[in-house]
């Protein structure tokens, strides 16, 4: 079974992680398919969706016939000219597809909070990554939430990742 993985990260609530992001995601692949590989994209507002299009083609024929014909739609235009209806469709797609949510939560987001409320209530496996060394605290809401199983909130600095995505994803096996 090929795991799905949606990522979540600070986009209008601030960019300045967007690089750590991209080195996440990075190795989040060796896991499984990261849906929302956008998000570590420095210019994310021109993100092309193509790549997205083909891949639901590949992985799902019929299965998904709506979404294909969503995202055709969707080709060639940049995430600055869709709606904001649009935004929200679509990556509420992409969380529905996921099976797990992995969450860079040190810049404070309301979208990556409410990606992650949704997240608890479709039943995905979520982990939140917290760099406490940057200075900022976490939301009680965020940390208090970890129950050691299907939520998961993990301090960290960045070079400890991959020992917690191993960790994190072999107890999911």
């Amino acid at each position: 079974m090929s795991r799905k993985i949606y990522f979540a990260g600070s986009i209008r609530a601030g960019r300045d992680d967007a690089d750590l992001y991209a080195r996440l995601i990075e190795q989040l692949r060796q896991y499984g398919k990261v849906l929302t590989e956008h998000v570590g994209n420095s210019s994310v507002e021109k993100v092309n969706l193509l790549k997205k299009y083909i891949f639901t083609c590949y992985e799902s024929h019929l299965q998904h016939f709506v979404m294909v014909v969503r995202h055709k739609q969707m080709i060639n235009r940049e995430e600055k000219d869709l709606s904001e209806k649009e935004i929200h469709d679509r990556d509420m797609e992409w969380l529905n597809e996921s099976d797990y949510l992995v969450a860079e939560v040190t810049q404070p987001s309301l979208g990556v909070g409410y990606e992650i409320g949704r997240a608890i209530d479709l039943k995905k496996t979520v982990l939140c990554l917290f760099r406490p060394q940057t200075g900022k605290r976490l939301s009680a809401m965020i940390r208090g939430a970890e129950n050691e199983s299907t939520f998961i909130v993990k301090d960290y600095k960045e070079s400890e990742a991959p020992s917690i995505f191993k960790e994190f994803f072999k107890e999911e096996l």
